[in-house]
């Protein structure tokens, strides 16, 4: 029997499941780095900004217990996260061993990890994790065990717990999930698996950094992409990658008789930032670069020969304190720090290895290169980012409702 993803317990009786026993629930989420102790920039995701009785809202704190009670509620045999930082993984999960989810693997590397949680009670690990590009897999079977005299024929359930790249990477993200597939083959053929290549239990969740349309999906529900396939105006794999197993994928909520509820709640910024029919090279609107003028008009203190004014060190230092808090944080701090003429042979090295980036001093930043750093943030797709600092720098984007995803056709 194929069973391409799983329902949530109480959707159980509306699909042809595996027996109960051999039934396996799992949870997904991706919690927002920062943790308790790693990033500093949650509070830009709240729209519009948080006002001084409210900013605890934003922090770890409230979110972990936010997360707990979620958690505790729905009460999952395995439970997937992605965005969990190495830094204070252990005390910022310590609620989930009280919640019975003794079990746990956290990815091996990058500050942005998937981490696996399940309850020994429940079902046991089979063999060692397996990890890969971004991606997490780990094979189960569910306590207590099939009465069978071949352990080869033990049900096992092989979960895929992904946070793929993000960003204009479609090619990578295709590689990553492909990298993931063809692992559980590989390791259904190490458990010796009758027919491994019909995959009878294989849950791929997580974050595809991408919609329905996503080659990475596209990939998983179709069963192959090919060097036809466009995402972002660039094509995801030079040659055809296929599925490794029988049949696709289905994705859960089709295989329900319920509307998917949103996965983001969000003030809709698009219509209002973002040059219409620009996606794949994303400008700002009139609109927006009207207001990126009149905040830059204001900021720009520092009087030029022909009359004009511009931003010097002092005036950047200033509105980098409004928008993050302090100089040196985020990517507008260093793509300012590029615009004003630095290098990374200006300084030295930090003890990671890493250029130690800094203002030049008496450097300028003109209305270009300060249009040009809000511009690199709309190209990672920093909206809220972007909506937060028009917000604080005086000029708020107005109300256009709650963003609303486009459908697959």
């Amino acid at each position: 029997m194929v069973v391409p993803h799983i329902l949530g317990p109480s959707a159980f009786p509306t699909v042809p499941m595996a027996p109960p026993a051999a039934c396996l629930s799992v949870l997904s989420y991706n919690i927002l780095l920062p943790n308790s102790m790693d990033g500093w920039w949650n509070y830009k995701m709240y729209s519009p900004p948080l006002p001084e009785s409210k900013q605890h809202v934003s922090s770890w704190n409230f979110r972990k217990d936010l997360l707990r009670e979620r958690i505790a509620t729905v009460d999952a045999d395995i439970v997937c996260l992605q965005e969990v930082s190495p830094v204070s993984f252990d005390t910022d999960f310590d609620f989930m061993r009280e919640l019975g989810y003794d079990g746990k693997e956290m990815f091996k590397k990058g500050r942005f990890r998937p981490a696996t949680f399940w309850k020994t009670s429940r079902c046991e690990i089979v063999t060692p994790p397996v990890h890969k590009d971004r991606t997490l897999l780990t094979a189960f079977r569910v306590l207590p065990p099939p009465t069978v005299s071949d352990p080869a024929e033990t049900h096992v359930w092989y979960i895929l717990n992904c946070h793929l790249q993000a960003g204009k990477e479609g090619g990578r993200r295709v590689r990553q999930i492909h990298e993931g597939a063809r692992s559980v083959l590989t390791l259904a053929r190490k458990l010796k698996q009758p027919n491994p290549e019909q995959c009878t239990a294989f849950i791929v969740c997580g974050d595809f950094n991408g919609g329905p349309e996503c080659g990475a999906v596209r990939y998983l529900e179709d069963g192959f992409v090919d060097e036809s396939f466009i995402e972002d105006g660039d094509r995801v794999t030079s040659k055809r990658k296929d599925f490794p197993f029988e049949k696709p994928l289905t994705d859960v909520m089709a295989a329900s008789d319920r509307s998917p509820p949103p996965t983001l709640v969000v003030s809709e910024l698009i219509s209002t930032m973002v040059r219409s029919n620009a996606y794949e090279n994303p400008e700002f609107s009139e609109d927006m670069m009207e207001r990126l003028v009149r905040i830059y008009e204001r900021l720009a203190t520092k009087s030029q020969e022909s009359g004009c004014k511009m931003m010097d060190e002092e005036d950047v230092e200033r509105w980098l304190i409004t928008t993050n808090g302090q100089v040196g944080r985020g990517s507008e701090f260093r793509n300012a720090a590029k615009e004003m003429g630095w290098t990374e042979g200006c300084s030295a090295k930090r003890q990671d290895g890493k250029p130690h980036v800094e203002l030049p001093k008496r450097g300028i930043l003109s209305l270009e290169g300060f249009v040009n750093v809000y511009q690199a943030e709309l190209r990672q797709g920093k909206f809220w980012g972007i909506a937060h600092d028009m917000a604080v720098l005086g000029e708020p984007l107005p109300d256009a409702g709650v963003f609303q995803s486009s459908q697959p056709p």
